[in-house]
């Protein structure tokens, strides 16, 4: 498990780490919807590899709850006129997310049951720690603030969610 949380770490802290500077508006909704997009994808490849009916069920959660995040940033920028615009974080969120992807389709089920669970646990974190101490206090637009503060218990909710599968799968036995 260790090195699946290093793995985990250093894949996803130096993209989350990367944004000291103040961003804009069209920057942090850039990042709402790559982070979504990630969750999106990494639960679709789950849907397909995994074996565990619980492990498949959470995929297709957080598949439903990011698409519906993503609809209403969409909307939301759409309406505010605001057109996404790359960002230093946004860029290496996706860099990074294509890696680990690259890594977990090399993996068979149980492998890749613990290290999506592990990584759903480490994102959802990271992306907490980033809407608290980055995005939220750049956010100029109450609108995008309170999107923000709207999808923040969801984001706890599926970190801890994770967190408790997690502890499950590592007792299994697959075999």
């Amino acid at each position: 498990m260790n090195n699946l949380m290093i793995l985990t770490i250093a894949l996803v802290a130096p993209a989350l780490a990367s944004a000291a500077d103040k961003l804009t508006d069209a920057q942090i909704a850039a990042i709402v919807v790559t982070a979504n997009q990630i969750d999106i994808d990494a639960g679709r490849l789950a849907e397909s590899k995994s074996t565990n009916p619980e492990v498949k069920a959470f995929a297709h959660r957080m598949i439903a709850d990011h698409t519906n995040v993503n609809k209403q940033a969409t909307d939301l920028a759409t309406r505010l006129k605001i057109t996404p615009e790359e960002s230093t974080l946004s860029r290496a969120m996706k860099s990074d997310a294509k890696r680990h992807m690259d890594e977990m389709e090399k993996l068979n089920s149980e492998d890749f049951d613990k290290l999506y669970l592990n990584d759903e646990f480490s994102f959802h974190n990271e992306v907490i720690d980033a809407v608290d101490s980055k995005l939220m206090p750049s956010a100029e637009n109450i609108d995008l603030k309170s999107l923000l503060a709207k999808v923040r218990p969801a984001l706890i909710a599926h970190r801890d969610h994770a967190d408790k599968l997690l502890s499950i799968v590592h007792q299994m036995n697959y075999k």
